[in-house]
């Protein structure tokens, strides 16, 4: 088990920022603001802090947070902690750490969503590497042309 993982609740703070690597993996990134709130007992006043995390996605995840979250959006992050150091022009060091996405999702403690699946990409589509294993799309008509079968409400499934 990975020791180092994180899922925060909050509110995305800047629209995802799409970009290609120069082989031309997707990675997008956005803030994400974490509120908490709690009564103080001394004063009895309401009180609140606000956490500010950069959130770093990959592949088919980063262009679907890219085409599905904007700015104020409330999601749900699962991922890692990742420290990130570099050097700058001036010579200063620098180092941040950032939330690396495993799942992103919508919380529905206040909103509605509509989740529309994307198809799977095969290894050619993916620049050479298979995603999801190759595993063919769930719910898809089986490949020898027999139709996926429907159900209406009445009828039992299982």
């Amino acid at each position: 088990m990975n020791g180092n993982s994180v899922t925060v609740i909050g509110n995305v703070t800047r629209d995802p920022e799409l970009r290609f690597t120069a082989s031309g993996q997707a990675t997008a990134s956005f803030g994400l603001a974490v509120n908490r709130v709690w009564n103080d007992r001394q004063t009895n006043e309401k009180k609140e802090a606000v956490s500010f995390f950069d959130v770093v996605c990959w592949q088919q995840m980063a262009e679907n947070a890219s085409e599905s979250l904007s700015k104020g959006a409330r999601i749900i992050v699962t991922g890692r902690l990742e420290q990130r150091s570099w050097e700058t022009p001036e010579g200063e060091k620098r180092s941040k750490i950032e939330i690396v996405a495993d799942e992103i999702g919508p919380s529905l403690r206040w909103a509605t969503a509509q989740v529309t699946k994307n198809d799977r990409r095969g290894p050619s589509e993916a620049g050479g590497q298979p995603m999801n294993g190759g595993r063919p799309v769930a719910n898809a008509a089986p490949s020898g042309g027999a139709p996926a079968p429907t159900y209406d409400y009445g009828d039992e499934p299982f």
